[in-house]
């Protein structure tokens, strides 16, 4: 059943991937800069890309967010959404205020820039990922309070679900955990706890109910199984989701000045993360083989298959790698982090934002699915992505394994910067593979232009 008011979702998933090439070519950049110095400098020196490139990262994925829960909440609910006007108001808000923060990082000194954004008033500036201006971070608090009015009233006057219940719950934490960017305690160890209660609690917490949430949706979908038996699944696997999340963000309070005890707590927890995404595979794959009819969209059924197995690979195995106290001893800080902070970031949430896309921009077009001859064009580019993004993370592993031997355990360490000479190989093989990920995505989104003379209409 289609409802009208699901098109605000365009909107969202447009900009997303608008944003998603932003993000790839700025991350192109910054790889270009680990073994060219000065390219580009001072025209974008790396701290101002790598501040683009996070932060066009949490951009489209919580336009994604958004966008989905438009599409899905309506659908979930068997009713319209309840305000389509304030969605498509609060898109426009948050797209110009993403746009002028961006333009902000380019072309104003990030001093000057926190001076003038009234950072002295209320310091909530210069943290990783959090380097958002004070108005721009209170403008995300306008637009997702306003979102979740919306999306909850939607909720709350049409049909109750497991899924709505779930990605309610995920999108009201993703909120109330962004609260905690605004305190900025004076104390490093302070501040680093409240740091990791937006950054951990997001992305290894609520976000993970939103990403079962939306993926259970989608297998519904594509695979027809009865819903009772995709919300059993949907049940357990965010209990343990959470159990191990929340009590595993002791893994990031090792060597920041925090209690001893924090190494054992962090440790056992944290070792227990991979089991939910396991369980996510073994959801994704066990509802596809007991699908009940052949969905016309085969690419959108790769793309909620790949999320489970990249995510498990991503978040669950390679963050398992180093996440004993032990092992992150020597690890911590180095480039095997960034080798499990691609594949987690992709596998977890971008491949469930594009699952969702996939399913839901046909639909939105008036088709069951795109043409055959695109999907074969989006499944090229499931491929290309995912490989690509499997070769960057085994390229930054290696540099990580040899960066903390060559800089901490060897008899003889090396300086950071001799070291990084002497891994700079893999550095670029990344970048290789970064450019082959942009053509997958280029093609991705050619897929969607693309009819191929045929199209399967919605029923």
């Amino acid at each position: 059943m289609q409802f009208q008011s699901q098109a605000v979702s365009r909107f969202y998933f447009t900009a997303a991937i608008g944003l998603f090439v932003a993000q790839i070519l700025f991350g192109l950049v910054m790889g270009l800069q680990y073994v060219i110095g000065d390219f580009l400098f001072p025209a974008i020196p790396f701290n101002v890309a790598r501040m683009v490139h996070t932060n066009a990262l949490i951009v489209w994925l919580l336009m994604g967010f958004m966008g989905a829960a438009y599409y899905l909440v309506p659908e979930e609910s068997e009713t319209e959404l309840y305000s389509p006007k304030l969605a498509i108001a609060l898109f426009w808000i948050f797209l110009v205020a993403a746009a002028l923060t961006v333009l902000g990082y380019l072309f104003v000194p990030y001093a000057s820039l926190a001076e003038w954004t009234g950072n002295d008033l209320l310091a909530t500036m210069g943290r990783e990922f959090l380097e958002q201006p004070l108005p721009t971070k209170l403008g995300i608090v306008i637009v997702a309070i306003g979102f979740l009015f919306n999306i909850t009233m939607t909720v709350l006057k049409g049909r109750k679900t497991a899924i709505s219940t779930v990605l309610l719950l995920g999108l009201w934490g993703l909120a109330v955990f962004f609260l905690f960017s605004f305190y900025n305690p004076d104390n490093i160890a302070r501040d680093k706890y409240y740091w990791w209660f937006v950054v951990h609690l997001w992305v290894e917490g609520v976000w993970e109910l939103i990403l079962a949430a939306i993926l259970a949706f989608v297998l519904i979908k594509v695979t027809g199984v009865d819903r009772e038996v995709i919300d059993k699944w949907l049940y357990v696997i965010i209990t343990m989701a959470l159990v191990s999340g929340i009590i595993g963000t002791g893994h990031h309070f090792y060597w920041i000045g925090s209690a001893e005890y924090w190494q054992w707590w962090g440790s056992v927890f944290s070792a227990m993360e991979p089991i939910p995404f396991f369980a996510m595979t073994v959801f994704a794959f066990n509802m596809v083989n007991r699908r009940r009819r052949e969905h016309p969209n085969r690419a959108a059924t790769l793309w909620a298959l790949g999320t489970g197995v990249m995510a498990f690979l991503g978040a669950g195995v390679w963050g398992f790698l180093h996440t004993l106290a032990p092992v992150n001893y020597y690890t911590h800080g180095s480039q095997v982090t960034a080798a499990h902070g691609h594949m987690a970031f992709y596998g977890a949430y971008v491949m469930v934002v594009i699952t969702m896309i996939s399913y839901a921009m046909p639909l939105i077009r008036g088709r069951a699915a795109n043409s055959s001859k695109a999907q074969v064009l989006e499944m090229w580019s499931f491929w290309l992505m995912t490989v690509a993004m499997v070769f960057i993370t085994l390229f930054l592993t290696a540099a990580g394994i040899l960066q903390v031997w060559l800089q901490r355990v060897s008899a003889t360490p090396l300086p950071f910067m001799a070291t990084q000479d002497q891994i700079g190989l893999f550095y670029w093989l990344r970048e290789g593979a970064g450019v082959v990920f942009l053509v997958g995505l280029v093609i991705y989104i050619a897929s969607f232009f693309y009819n191929g003379g045929e199209e399967k209409t919605a029923a």
